[in-house]
């Protein structure tokens, strides 16, 4: 009956354009009721101002002015009423729109979580994390391994021992070659001029002696 009851309107649409078109019918249905209102008003002021002018002198035209205006005022009420109908209509529709909208949006997200997600579980959640933690504890280890330093490969008592053999051996070279140098001396005297010099002083002395028998003789 449903399907049918499309047809009869031309097919079933699209319900945004549905929602959309009806809002604005009800739009310009609440316009005609603000200029049916207006006009109404108009006329309640014409009638008033009417029977005011017709209160004393005629009564009749007076009363029937009234009556206009009372039949102007009960109508303007139901529009009113009308109004406020169609306003609730426009608001409901409104929302309904939106909501639907927002849930059309929330769909496409949702079915774009489960794209991405695809078959990730929280299981598989827990394992991966699991093994990112294992992981890096494993390269945390490896990295305080490789920081600390190589143990001794000695022994600091034979190093000692061996260090004052080496020592003990370098200064017995050293005396050795000390034991070894040749001790200075210093140079001989030439022989020729020790000999020479004993010579020339005593012929100094004989033509000393020579120069004074010259003298004594010339005297």
């Amino acid at each position: 009956m449903m399907a049918s009851f499309m047809s009869y309107f031309g097919g079933r649409k699209d319900p945004k354009q549905t929602a959309r078109d009806a809002i604005v019918d009800l739009r310009q249905h609440v316009q005609m009721i603000d200029k049916k209102e207006e006009y109404l008003q108009k006329k309640i002021e014409e009638d008033l101002k009417k029977a005011k002018a017709n209160a004393v002198s005629n009564k009749a035209v007076a009363a029937a002015a009234l009556k206009r205006k009372k039949m102007n005022e009960a109508e303007l009420d139901r529009l009113a009423g009308t109004r406020m109908q169609l306003e609730m209509q426009i608001h409901t529709l409104e929302s309904a729109n939106l909501n639907a909208q927002t849930m059309s949006s929330m769909k496409k997200a949702s079915d774009a979580l489960k794209s991405i997600h695809g078959s990730l579980t929280i299981q598989k959640v827990d394992d991966t994390m699991a093994a990112i933690t294992e992981q890096r504890d494993l390269a945390n280890e490896i990295a305080d391994t490789i920081s600390q330093p190589l143990a001794n490969v000695y022994d600091e008592d034979d190093i000692q021992n061996e260090l004052e053999e080496l020592e003990q051996e370098t200064l017995n070279e050293r005396l050795a070659e000390a034991d070894h140098v040749p001790v200075h001396t210093p140079p001989v005297a030439d022989k020729t001029l020790t000999t020479q010099r004993p010579i020339t002083v005593a012929e100094d002395d004989e033509e000393e002696q020579l120069r004074q028998l010259q003298a004594s003789l010339a005297m």
